[in-house]
């Protein structure tokens, strides 16, 4: 069941345009993530998501109901939609107990509810009376989580609300985040512009560039077909090496690589290779390159590789490279295992 329906919004500022055409289905319990970078217009589609905003064209319904176009727009304060800041956004003259409590006051069972949500949230019930500037900032993300929760949202909106944190905790946070939210069952969006935080909470990808939706799918789905040499290296570590495609085969550097039975292509473009597909040392087959760095790093090595190709001479660089004797100027087999991407325009 679709929570979240976006269709062909649109929100300029002036003669800027900030969001074009966007088109996007959050379905319910679910974890939505948008990524792009800094101008990309991820806020201000949270923003609109919200109610903070108005679109210039296009809608959103939440639940099927109508809550943003032209002529409709539900208050930010009637939608139900949680949202969590990067800095948590606490009131500091508050408790803790009265943070959470802060939306759902005039209830009776308010207190209840709060001491219940810090339980889900691990926090410890002898925090309740500490006020925001006496706990750490995990812990005050996980106050504001729980504020927003306490509400009973239909949809939890998450504004980079892990990066202030060091990088251990930020982890921890996250993948904590995660598991309470599928707990309480509510679906989210959260916008980020870190890589590792949006490829570890999504279960939907989506690309934002220059105002337009670029890509939307799952984390695999993206890492191993993007839409482009962009998204492709935002997504991780890639290797896009010029190539002649015949229908089931790129031919590329690398020598000649499978395409995928429906991904397959015709003429001139790109190649995306993942460096964990290479392998050093393999089959006598393959393609004969020769070192030109290597960075040892223990166990593991950082190695760039050259060979000449098309008049020209091409690299490949790619870490973790298992253990081998690798010299500068040495000759080495390089092999690729499964198949490879092409990437069109």
């Amino acid at each position: 069941m679709t929570v979240l329906h976006i269709a062909n919004l649109g929100k300029t500022y002036g003669t800027t345009t900030a969001l074009a055409g966007i088109n996007l289905d959050v379905a319910m319990g679910s974890r939505t993530v948008i990524v792009g970078p800094s101008g990309s217009g991820k806020t201000t589609l949270l923003r609109l998501i919200a109610g903070f905003e108005t679109p210039d064209a296009g809608k959103i319904e939440l639940n099927g109901e109508l809550i943003a176009d032209q002529q409709v727009g539900v208050p930010a304060h009637r939608r139900n939609i949680g949202l969590v800041m990067q800095e948590g956004a606490l009131f500091p003259h508050l408790s803790v107990l009265d943070n959470i409590c802060f939306g759902i006051r005039a209830e009776a069972d308010a207190s209840a509810r709060a001491l219940a949500l810090m339980d889900m949230t691990e926090l410890d019930r002898s925090m309740a009376q500490r006020q925001p500037h006496q706990l750490s900032g995990g812990q005050q993300q996980r106050v504001a989580l729980a504020r927003a929760l306490a509400r009973q949202p239909r949809l939890m909106l998450l504004d980079e609300p892990f990066s202030a944190l060091d990088a251990g905790l930020r982890e921890q946070m996250r993948d904590a985040t995660a598991q309470i939210l599928a707990h309480a069952g509510v679906a989210t969006v959260l916008v980020t512009h870190d890589r590792d935080e949006a490829m570890g909470f999504a279960d939907q990808l989506v690309i934002l560039r220059e105002g337009r939706l670029i890509q939307a799918g799952s984390p695999k789905t993206l890492y191993r077909r993007p839409a482009d040499a962009t998204t492709a290296a935002f997504l991780g570590a890639a290797i896009i090496l010029p190539a002649d495609f015949t229908g089931a085969a790129a031919e590329c550097a690398l020598g000649r690589l499978p395409l995928p039975d429906d991904d397959q292509a015709e003429g001139a473009g790109q190649v995306l290779v993942r460096p964990e597909q290479l392998t050093i040392g393999a089959a006598p087959t393959s393609v004969e390159w020769q070192v030109a760095s290597v960075l040892d790093r223990g166990n593991k090595s950082a190695v760039t590789i050259e060979r000449l190709h098309r008049g020209g001479r091409v690299k490949v660089s790619f870490d973790h490279v298992s253990a081998h004797v690798l010299e500068i100027g040495q000759t080495v087999q390089v092999s690729v295992t499964g198949t490879v991407h092409p990437l069109r325009g």
